[in-house]
């Protein structure tokens, strides 16, 4: 057993594969060996080690939070200066902003390029048209031409072979063969040669999209080679800069959660202790993602609450403690460097001094209603546009043509609306302003003095809303850095700007109504507040998108500071949460964990289960086991061979296990087992000890025998009878992190099941039950 044991020290195993799940187990094991090992010495200079080892974590969550909050600030700042250089430039300073060049309002300072070129060749406002066209397809293309440079091919034998394509690329319907690869008797070896070219390698491109579903599955213990590293950290900050400033419909908010992710995994190269300990450097990489949202919101305690509801899947205490850390560092880090010239950590605040009156609550369930279902409509044209438009051939293989077709649509429709031109985050902060706040941009006319003002601003309103709401439905999920936080919630904003505009309408139409009290007496435009409105009905389309929910509430009471509205906030996210819940099922980043084929399993959500272990088991092959029932010694040979059909059938983490007459002795991990065969200088005449021999010497020679592989074996693999409830194999899965288990028959071995085919079940269980 001690042999065993030392064999789950760090140094004695490889690099997790791509595409393979952590052992939470064997990393568990291993950190808890290295721990008991460095509290041996029990000298001064012994506890000071322990004492610096313990310290790690705190030190590497206060650096994160650091450079989280730097990079957050030189993304900022340079987002909004390029953006401005669509219209014009500052003629005293280049690198300065419209805002800081002219900061009390318009000035000759900043000079737009009609007046640069003189109104040629088109005349003053064509030519500022052109120029601004030229310049979101130029940003865009870039942003694409960047995005393309993190492309990861995935060969097919080394995909999940469990699960189904990539819906959203490189999707074609295949024969099944993978998912009864274990089922038929016939050898992979034999099965695979006929369909050789027919699957085709997965593709996937790590500075796309907003990467918060890739950041869950990883923290979930799935390995993603390249998605956390420099080169995607470098690539992907500087393509959000170029996507963001083209004025796309998208947001920097869920990419920080990425680049937060990069930073964090990054760090941990500090420390052996995390960087050789995948279940460990989960820890750090927690704290990390919900530092990105410290830096998109200005919301500590939204950030703490982020990673607990949404990203997190191992969360006890002390890191739930260490998050809280990371984001407080990166909150008063943000401040100390004001990105956004107010002295401010938060994206924009509001101040409502005006209390709601109870005939609202009506208002405010109906935009948590409104909002929940078109979060949850969003899922739907999501996907069917995924299904459609990105399935013909020319898009699929050229992403770049989808960028140019998306940012020439943006600049068309955008421009000549003076909401949609606005960026995303200032046009929100605009619907969210109550009409007395002096950040609000007064040429906007979002503010009525009379009733008769009331209509033409719900059709200026109504346009930006089915502008926006197309264009980001087209715009979720091109080839560039871009999130979905903001974005869904400027649709949203709209909407309730609208709703909020139509109960000023009727309270100021009539006033005489006992229900409405004193409202319309209060001021010239009553009580009513159409931002409140816009901003709840933000926070209700972010939830059904997201499906957070106490984690907006948070995010939403930061954002206004007021105590009074944290009501009518939870009750609309409540609201909103229910109704996309039975209209869509999935949210966004379930949608794209399927569509991707990630096996992610869902630790929030336990299905309802009826049956047992014996439906998922395949049968048992003499291929995939190791019998040592007449001797103990097999050979090297015979164990490579086993080894490649595992790969074969892209069970890169899957395990082998040993047998002797029947029954299970223990089980040796497919990445041990290539590890200590690719130690063997000679394996064609070698013979590999797969079992503990009992010898008369206890002291072990200084020199560990290269064909002895008993240290890489488990001898107590986590094993049910085939008749256990599939609630208990969910547990073991969920709970445990294991990556398979063993199934018994009459105490005798009869199969193993992988955690991705219980995935795969699972995932068919919830197509069957929601009719996808």
């Amino acid at each position: 057993m001690a042999e065993s044991k030392g064999s789950l020290l760090a140094d004695d195993r490889i690099w997790y594969d791509q595409f393979t799940s952590t052992d939470w187990v064997h990393d568990s094991i291993a950190d808890a060996y290295r721990l008991k090992q460095l509290r041996s010495r029990k000298d001064f200079w012994g506890r000071l080690i322990v004492s610096f080892d313990s310290a790690q974590g705190w030190i590497l969550s206060a650096v994160v939070g650091v450079l989280v909050a730097v990079l957050a600030y030189c993304v900022d700042v340079a987002e909004t200066t390029i953006f401005d250089y669509k219209d014009g430039y500052c003629a005293r300073a280049w690198y300065l902003r419209e805002k800081r060049c002219c900061p009390h309002g318009p000035c000759t300072d900043w000079r737009s390029w009609s007046e640069v070129l003189g109104g040629h060749p088109f005349g003053e406002a064509w030519t500022e048209f052109g120029i601004y066209i030229i310049a979101v397809l130029t940003l865009s293309i870039l942003a694409c031409l960047l995005t393309l440079t993190t492309k990861t091919v995935v060969p097919s034998a080394y995909r999940m072979s469990t699960l189904d394509e990539n819906l959203a690329a490189d999707y074609s319907q295949q024969p099944d063969e993978n998912d009864h690869d274990d089922e038929e008797g016939i050898s992979p070896r034999e099965i695979r040669p006929q369909f050789i070219d027919s699957p085709p390698p997965m593709v996937y491109y790590s500075a796309a999209g907003s990467g918060v579903a890739e950041v869950r599955v990883i923290l979930s213990g799935f390995v993603l080679h390249g998605f956390l590293g420099v080169k995607t950290l470098i690539i992907k900050s500087v393509g959000l800069i170029l996507s963001v400033a083209s004025g796309l419909s998208l947001g920097k908010e869920g990419p920080y959660v990425h680049i937060a992710t990069c930073i964090g995994n990054i760090c941990c190269r500090l420390f052996s202790k995390y960087d050789r300990n995948d279940g460990k450097r989960r820890e750090v990489l927690s704290a990390a993602a919900a530092a990105g949202v410290v830096v998109a919101f200005g919301a500590p305690l939204g950030g703490v609450l982020f990673g607990l509801e949404e990203v997190a899947y191992y969360f006890p205490a002390k890191t739930l403690f260490r998050t809280f850390f990371c984001c407080i560092v990166a909150a008063l880090s943000l401040k100390f460097l004001n990105p956004y010239g107010t002295h401010k950590i938060v994206m924009f605040e509001v101040r409502y001094k005006i209390d709601w009156e109870w005939f609202e609550l009506v208002g405010f369930i109906l935009v948590g209603i409104l909002g929940g279902a078109a979060g949850a409509l969003f899922i739907k044209a999501s996907r069917r546009w995924a299904l459609s438009f990105r399935k013909w051939p020319v898009i699929k293989k050229y992403p770049l043509v989808e960028v140019v077709l998306v940012a020439l649509v943006t600049g068309l429709t955008g421009y000549w609306n003076t909401l949609t031109k606005l960026p995303v985050a200032k046009l929100l902060l605009n619907l969210a302003a109550p009409c007395e706040d002096d950040s609000r941009d007064d040429e906007l006319g979002l503010c009525p003095s009379n009733i008769d003002e009331i209509p033409a601003i719900i059709r200026n309103l109504l346009a930006a809303f089915i502008i926006k709401g197309f264009l980001t439905t087209i715009t979720f999920g091109i080839k560039v850095p871009a999130g979905i936080y903001v974005p869904s919630m400027v649709v949203g904003g709209l909407m309730g700007r609208i709703v909020g505009h139509l109960v000023q309408w009727t309270v100021l139409r009539f006033p005489h109504w006992s229900l409405w009290g004193s409202c319309p007496l209060l001021q010239e435009s009553t009580c009513v507040q159409p931002g409140v409105y816009g901003l709840i009905a933000a926070g209700s389309t972010m939830c059904g998108v997201t499906r957070l929910s106490v984690t907006l509430a948070v995010i939403l009471f930061e954002l206004t500071g007021s105590l009074d509205y944290v009501l009518p906030f939870s009750l609309a996210i409540l609201v909103a949460k229910w109704t996309a819940d039975a209209l869509e099922p999935l949210s966004i980043y379930d949608l794209l964990t399927n569509m991707n084929a990630y096996p992610y399993l869902d630790n929030k959500h336990k299905p309802m289960f009826t049956s047992e272990l014996a439906d998922i088991v395949p049968r048992v092959r003499h291929e995939r086991v190791i019998d040592i029932t007449n001797s103990p010694l097999v050979p090297a040979v015979k164990l490579r061979s086993k080894l490649e059909l595992l790969h074969r059938a892209g069970e890169l983490d899957g395990g082998l296990p040993i047998l002797r007459d029947g029954v299970l002795v223990g089980l040796i991990p497919a990445p041990d087992l290539e590890y200590a065969l690719d130690n063997i200088e000679d394996e064609s005449s070698s013979l590999c000890l797969m079992e503990n021999v009992p010898s008369i010497e206890d002291d072990e020679s200084p020199e560990r025998d290269p064909t002895d592989f008993t240290p890489y074996i488990d001898p107590a693999p986590v094993a049910l009878d085939i008749k256990s409830p599939m609630d208990l194999v969910y547990e073991c899965f969920a709970k445990l992190g294991l990556r398979y288990i063993c199934v018994l028959k009459d105490g005798r071995y009869a199969g193993m099941t992988h955690k991705k085919r219980f995935v795969k079940y699972i995932r068919e269980l919830e197509e069957k039950e929601h009719g996808l």
